[in-house]
């Protein structure tokens, strides 16, 4: 398949995405180095995250694959957030199948073999508010927190209800599944900066009500 040598240089690498010019020149040495790299993909040694982009397998590199990793590194700058980091913080019950992220750049989706990976574009003046560093094995990512991830949602759900602070309270338990006593624990100083630098104000402001009252 390949030699020892090359197989420990993987191994280094980890679970740390990296780019199709690292790999080609851990093989310098063949003809065609961009033509080993394809064959250890269809091999399974490397997986495709896009074009140019590639992480090494787990059978290879012995770490488990950070998701949240990946997804920093597939289109950036961006975070983990909404659905997918709700339920990372246990507040939806609900499995997430697609990796969702925010990004100041253009909203995009790409797909590999792992999953969906989504981005959905947002001001410069809003993007750096309540963000944290998550460690996982050694290597962090970009997450949202609780509060901003949940603020990131509202933003982009179109029939997010913003009338009163009470139906606002039904949305959350009968659509989201969330529970409120969760929100009322969450930092109002996050909502309110999201409010400041965001849109739908009105439907932030019935969300403070929530947590302050």
């Amino acid at each position: 398949m390949f030699r020892w040598e090359e197989q420990m240089q993987l191994k280094q690498l980890g679970n740390v995405p990296i780019g199709v010019e690292v790999l080609k020149g851990i093989f310098k040495d063949y003809h065609s180095p961009l033509k080993k790299v394809r064959s250890l993909e269809q091999q399974g040694v490397l997986i495709g995250l896009k074009r140019g982009l590639y992480v090494v397998s787990s059978e290879i590199s012995g770490k488990k694959l950070s998701y949240g990793l990946i997804a920093n590194h597939i289109y950036g700058p961006s975070y983990v957030s909404l659905h997918y980091a709700l339920r990372h913080y246990g507040l939806i019950p609900e499995r997430v199948y697609m990796i969702t992220s925010v990004t100041t750049r253009h909203t995009r989706s790409f797909e590999n073999s792992l999953a969906c990976f989504s981005y959905r574009g947002v001001s410069k003046d809003y993007f750096p508010i309540g963000i944290r560093s998550e460690e996982e094995d050694g290597i962090a990512y970009l997450i949202a927190t609780p509060e901003k991830a949940l603020c990131d949602m509202i933003m982009q759900e179109r029939y997010v209800p913003s009338q009163s602070r009470a139906s606002l309270e039904v949305f959350f338990e009968e659509d989201m599944r969330i529970e409120l006593d969760d929100i009322r624990q969450m930092d109002s100083r996050i909502i309110r900066a999201c409010m400041e630098a965001g849109n739908k104000k009105n439907i932030l402001v019935n969300l403070l009500k929530l947590i302050e009252r």
